[in-house]
């Protein structure tokens, strides 16, 4: 980056240091941010530091450091009224420190994007402009769904270009507003940010903005809340504003830099160019001007001339393509993209299945089930190999397991166990004695964001099976616990769990009880709603979550104080004791992504197979795909149930699928792999999972990565 800093040479006009450390706890924010800091000085940095708040905690974002400018990432409801008066308050805020107002995330919407200008915002970028794919094992774990997620190949929040590159219609909006900001140039850097009255017959800002112009004259801010055509009076003058939109508009300004003597007194319309002596406006509805005194109105892609300057209105479709202007007002455009038809999309029938599977790396015999990482395997998969006595074992109990387990005991796959390393049950009952357990464990991607309710959401969170353990009883442990809060003296009355009658709703009250277990064992508090704090022994105390209700003990006897906000209209707890027992002496093999991508790219013996093609819970297949030429590449959709299937194509990962019973996921489409253009041939790992249905691929959907 030092290399390309603007403006000796390249882009590069900031570097941010931290995203959203505001969101995070951090013991030391100053001197964190500090390292940051000198670490990228050192490396020749000399354009402005940044590090940006996620929920306007300025100081929580860059400890306040000498040299680093604090930046907002702003989400606003995009019809909220209230955006303005919270985005002057932080352009106040950050003025104080002698800075502007960067906004460095932010919606997409180009109605807010406006509001959010003419409240003093002098960086916006909307999140995100253009999207992409990620290619390979690399998407991420997050905490936007339920709260776990899986993000997809495929990274499109709405953005203006899709992942595979195609234009969507609000792509056109920022080649609008983008002239409107060239066109005002330098004036819109030094312009201040005002409350201004407006008066409006549709829904609109509870406290609109405006920019005082530093060469005179002011853009008033009117942003239209609703859905129908409707009226606003600006300067005493009624004027149409569309539905949706955020004109931009002129107020007293003078024209003189840009050849005109003339006081440009109101333009309700964005300015997308000015010069000698013409004005071209974008607007989908007519366009009020008064000029030296003179009003008129123009009519969508019409002209008028007034006071010698020359008026052009275009619709904001024609707008975004403007290129340049004459001095007789003639507008030249480029020409309209060639958006091809949809094309029905292409069935793919015939498929080669190879004969042989992919190999493993022996990774070595373990007392207990080790990380993926430790075995080398920072994205792919691992399998996890161990025989053990099931004789008057019911149940196990998986805990921190992540991300994707496919686990077979006795032969029986059971579904798969995608829980962010929340404690899962699995019920046994239907074998005895010793048996083979396997489990394929996946990594999908590590976590993204630090969010302390499941395990596997925590940054630096690792992969793999965890510890499975046999459960060797249960006991019912709601009763005997003694109270402590509220106005409980000794000797602590005895309750059962959570059953304390109070009038102090909401203040902490605790109950405590001593657990007696000969092997370790788990706690399960059911009937969490409300996160609580547990404290084993004299140890610091835990949070536990809904999502997560489970208090590993050793064996022994402990002290368990279980703190929780009184809440009598709640569903009140229930805990069991699992005594229970590690599953031991496991045999590891490893595939990491490098090893897959070889095996998918390397030729071999195969058999033609006419899909659909029916597979087993846990078998797995890899199947050959001749794709057709094509110069713009492919979206594939599966018509399947049951499976996930990982593709290649010229020697690269293009994604994975997951039909049928899933985990929630975000980020954009996670139904589609995409060959891009040029990348020969298709090969498929398919995988076979236990579920409502039967796992089947029916048919493999060639379409147009446009459509």
């Amino acid at each position: 980056m030092a290399e390309r800093q603007y403006p000796a040479g390249g882009p590069v006009i900031m570097v941010q240091l931290e995203n959203e450390l505001d969101f995070f706890d951090c013991a030391d924010r100053a001197g964190y941010v500090s390292a940051l800091r000198e670490a990228t000085l050192g490396h020749g940095i000399t354009v402005p530091l940044i590090a940006c708040s996620g929920q306007g905690d300025l100081t929580g974002a860059t400890g306040d450091v000498d040299g680093v400018v604090p930046a907002c990432n702003f989400y606003p409801d995009d019809d909220s009224p209230d955006i303005e008066a919270e985005v002057r308050r932080y352009a106040a805020l950050v003025a104080e420190r002698g800075v502007p107002l960067l906004i460095t995330e932010t919606n997409r919407r180009h109605r807010t994007l406006r509001r959010l200008l003419a409240s003093g915002a002098k960086l916006i970028a909307p999140y995100l402009q253009s999207s992409g794919w990620n290619f390979g094992y690399t998407p991420s774990s997050g905490n936007w769904g339920r709260p776990g997620n899986f993000m997809s190949h495929g990274y499109d929040f709405g953005g203006y270009v899709t992942s595979t590159g195609a234009q969507r219609p609000e792509f056109a909006e920022a080649q609008v507003l983008a002239a409107v900001v060239e066109t005002w140039g330098d004036q819109l850097a030094l312009a201040t940010t005002t409350f201004t009255d407006l008066d409006a017959d549709f829904p609109t800002s509870s406290e609109p903005s405006a920019l005082n112009l530093p060469e005179g004259g002011r853009l008033v801010a009117v942003p239209h809340l609703g859905t129908e055509p409707g009226t606003a009076v600006v300067e005493g003058v009624p004027v149409a504003v569309a539905p949706g939109s955020c004109p931009l508009m002129a107020v007293d300004v003078p024209l003189r830099p840009w050849g005109v003597d003339a006081i440009l007194s109101l333009a309700s319309a964005d300015l997308v160019a000015a010069a000698d002596g013409v004005l071209v406006f974008s607007s989908d509805v007519p366009v009020t001007v008064v000029l030296n005194g003179a009003r008129t109105e123009i009519p969508v892609s019409e002209r008028r001339t007034v006071a010698g300057v020359t008026l052009v209105v275009l619709p904001s479709a024609r707008a975004a393509r403007l290129r340049s202007v004459d001095a007789d007002g003639t507008v030249h455009v480029t020409d309209a993209p060639n958006r091809p038809a949809k094309s029905a999309p292409t069935a793919v029938r015939e498929v080669r299945r190879r004969c042989a599977a992919a190999p493993e790396a022996p990774a070595g015999r373990h007392a207990l089930p080790p990380t993926l990482e430790s075995l080398g395997v920072y994205r792919g998969r691992g399998t996890y190999r161990t025989a053990t006595d099931l004789t008057d074992v019911d149940e196990l109990l998986l805990t921190g397991a992540a991300d994707i387990v496919d686990l077979s005991v006795a032969g029986r796959t059971h579904p798969p166990i995608a829980g962010f390393g929340a404690a899962r049950r699995i019920d046994v009952r239907d074998v005895t004695g010793s048996v083979a357990v396997e489990a394929v464990v996946e990594i999908w991607g590590h976590a993204n964001f630090d969010d302390a309710r499941l395990p596997a959401l925590r940054i630096g969170a690792l992969r793999g099976l965890g510890t499975l353990w046999k459960v060797r009883g249960t006991t019912d442990v709601s009763a005997l616990w003694t109270v402590h809060g509220h106005w409980a003296a000794d000797p602590a009355p005895i309750r059962v769990l959570g059953g304390w009658s109070s009038t102090r709703v909401a203040e902490p009250v605790t109950y405590t009880r001593t657990l007696h277990s000969p092997t370790p064992s788990a706690l399960h508090l059911r009937g969490v709603v409300e996160p609580l704090r547990v404290r084993v022994d004299d140890g610091e105390a835990e949070t536990v979550h809904a999502e997560n209700p489970w208090v590993l003990l050793p064996a022994g006897a402990h002290q368990v104080s279980v703190t929780l906000p009184h809440h009598p209209s709640g569903p009140g707890l229930r805990a069991e004791l699992l005594a229970s027992e590690a599953v031991r002496d496991w045999s590891c093999a490893a595939q990491n992504d490098e090893l897959l991508t070889r095996f998918a790219a390397r030729p071999g013996r195969t058999e033609e197979v006419r899909l659909p093609l029916a597979l087993k819970p846990g078998e797995e297949a890899w199947l050959d795909v001749d794709l057709p030429p094509s110069p713009e590449g492919y979206l594939i959709r599966l018509e399947a149930t049951q499976v996930r299937v990982t593709g290649w194509a010229g020697g690269e990962c293009v994604g994975r699928v997951w039909a049928g019973d899933r985990p929630a996921f975000s980020g954009g489409d996670p139904d589609a792999l995409w060959v891009p253009p040029g990348w020969p041939g298709l090969t498929l790992f398919a995988q076979g999972i236990e579920g409502r249905e039967a796992p089947e691929i029916r048919a493999l959907w060639l379409g147009a990565p446009t459509d």
